[in-house]
Formats: C-alpha cells, sequence, structure tokens
C-alpha cells in the first residue's frame, strides 16, 4: 500500500509525518519551511509512493475558520496543482499543538526539546495522522 503524508501547515514551519508502507503507525517525518515544502514532497514521493494527504484544517472553539484558513486553502491549491493524482482529505486539527506538547513532555524529554516548535509541529502532524487513521478505520 501507499504511505498517507500528513501536513500540519504553519506560516513558519510544516511538520509532516507519513504512515508506515502498511498504514498501522504514524511516524513524524520533518519540518520545512514553507517555501520549500513543495519541492520537499516531490523528492520524498520520487522513493516512497504517498496516496493521501491528511492536511489539517484550524477552526475556532466555535468551528468558524482562524486566521490562518485562508492561507492553508491557498497551500491546498498548490498541493492540488503539483501533485493532482493525490487525494486530500482535511482533518480538524484543533487542540493538536497542545496534544503534542503534552506528549512531548510525558515522553521524557528535557524541557528545552519539548519546546522546539519543529518537534512540536512533528508531533502535530503525527496526532492529525493519527486521527485520521482512526477515523478511516470506523468507516471501513
Amino acid at each position: 500500500m501507499d504511505r498517507i503524508m500528513a501536513i500540519d501547515y504553519g506560516t513558519k514551519r510544516i511538520g509532516l509525518a507519513v504512515t508506515d508502507p502498511n498504514r498501522i503507525i504514524a511516524t513524524a517525518l520533518t519540518t520545512v519551511h514553507p517555501e520549500k515544502v513543495i519541492d520537499f514532497i516531490r523528492s520524498y514521493i520520487s522513493t516512497e509512493p504517498v496516496s493521501c494527504f491528511v492536511v489539517g484544517e484550524p477552526k475556532q472553539m466555535d468551528y468558524s475558520p482562524s486566521e490562518i484558513t485562508a492561507q492553508i486553502e491557498q497551500f491546498i491549491k498548490k498541493l492540488k496543482k503539483a501533485f493532482p493524482g493525490i487525494r486530500i482529505d482535511r482533518i480538524d486539527e484543533r487542540f493538536s499543538s497542545k496534544i503534542a506538547t503534552s506528549a512531548l513532555r510525558e515522553s521524557g524529554l528535557k524541557k528545552k526539546d519539548r519546546q522546539r516548535k519543529d518537534l512540536i509541529d512533528q508531533a502535530s502532524a503525527v496526532i492529525l495522522l493519527q486521527s485520521w487513521m482512526e477515523n478511516n478505520k470506523l468507516n471501513d
């Protein structure tokens, strides 16, 4: 099976996570600058097939769009243009950063490492991907 890639979009960094080929485990991949993410994904896909992108959908507590929604929509347009054959699913990403920060704290990382934004972004992408995998198992 092809992998699934989660994308935690941010204006400074984009956290990426992928499944294993059997789609059992979600693993942090890396953090990439937004200007370099399409090239990074293109390079990754050249060696590891991906059949779906899971992109976080930020919402306010009242389910209204967040202030970054317009930028994510522009990013998705670029993603669709660069990879027209790959499906894009959206998933609610509220609380993913808080959950990621908590998970990093519980993992035993030193405080200095837990505060690294790139690790938080990668962990957030893993959480998005795990949520997507759980939701799609329920729908199978």
